[in-house]
């Protein structure tokens, strides 16, 4: 059923936080393009991020890190444009906001003026405090990101599980604290244990949304390449796969370059 714009009713900072207010669990997929923003958002995906997960699944580098400002800014923009209901924010990308605080807002202002989007998303706690802070000053919406932070994948040397040591879950809940205290309407957490995420989730009255965190959080999210089955390769145990679309893309484009080398298509009715 098609829904029209004057039909919708957007979902804001405001309504996440009712969300949570009320039980109802909050549902997060990554978007990169407009066609696929289209069809998640039609589906009814409360939030979409514009991920700097990009880097990886449309620009195949290794890590997150070579993806640019402007990279992201056409990617949100993409997005936007597919976008009826959902709540679309996007990654400030590595180097754009870590250390210089003037360099994060002029970021983050870039991408709200240029891209339309909702929001922006940080990796980090109490060393990205200033940046939090001036780009909340703006008006610009931040959600926090805490656990692993695949930006910093080379200071970390792997993709393992964070926070299981005291110290680092220790850290975790101070930095969650803190994130919400400097105004943070909500906080991603990456893989880390399913307790800890539990007590987060309950501490804190913000939303909380887990990616490898356990089912006690306010909501999840999952890149939509790796839920959909187009990437194969990635294989966590937190990814449950609800289609394989690499199977039926593979055996549609066999078919189409099948029926193009045997003149079977295009046919008469295919021709004018």
């Amino acid at each position: 059923m098609s829904v029209h714009k004057s039909d919708v009713k957007k979902i804001t900072t405001h309504q996440l936080q009712n969300m949570k207010d009320r039980g109802e669990k909050i549902s997060m997929l990554t978007a990169y393009d407009y066609s696929m923003a289209t069809i998640l958002d039609a589906a009814g995906v409360d939030v979409l991020l514009v991920g700097d997960s990009a880097s990886n699944v449309m620009a195949g580098h290794e890590t997150t890190l070579p993806i640019t400002l402007d990279q992201m800014i056409y990617h949100a923009s993409s997005v936007v444009r597919g976008v009826n209901r959902a709540f679309v924010v996007v990654d400030l990308p590595f180097g754009s906001y870590q250390g210089n605080s003037s360099e994060a807002i002029r970021s983050a202002i870039r991408i709200m003026k240029e891209s339309g989007a909702h929001g922006v998303k940080l990796e980090g706690g109490a060393e990205i405090k200033e940046s939090v802070t001036r780009i909340l000053s703006a008006g610009v919406p931040v959600m926090g990101h805490l656990g692993l932070t695949p930006q910093s994948i080379y200071k970390f040397g792997t993709y393992t599980v964070r926070a299981k040591e005291e110290a680092e879950a220790q850290k975790l809940l101070d930095d969650a604290q803190l994130l919400q205290e400097l105004g943070c309407f909500a906080i991603v957490l990456e893989k880390i244990p399913s307790d800890l995420a539990k007590q987060v989730a309950e501490k804190l009255h913000i939303p909380i949304i887990g990616i490898g965190a356990g089912p006690h959080v306010d909501g999840q999210v999952l890149v939509v390449h790796d839920m959909l089955g187009i990437n194969k390769e990635f294989k966590p145990r937190f990814l449950r796969r609800y289609a394989d679309l690499h199977s039926v893309m593979t055996d549609a484009v066999t078919n189409y370059v099948k029926d193009v080398k045997s003149q079977d298509f295009p046919n008469d009715k295919e021709a004018y």
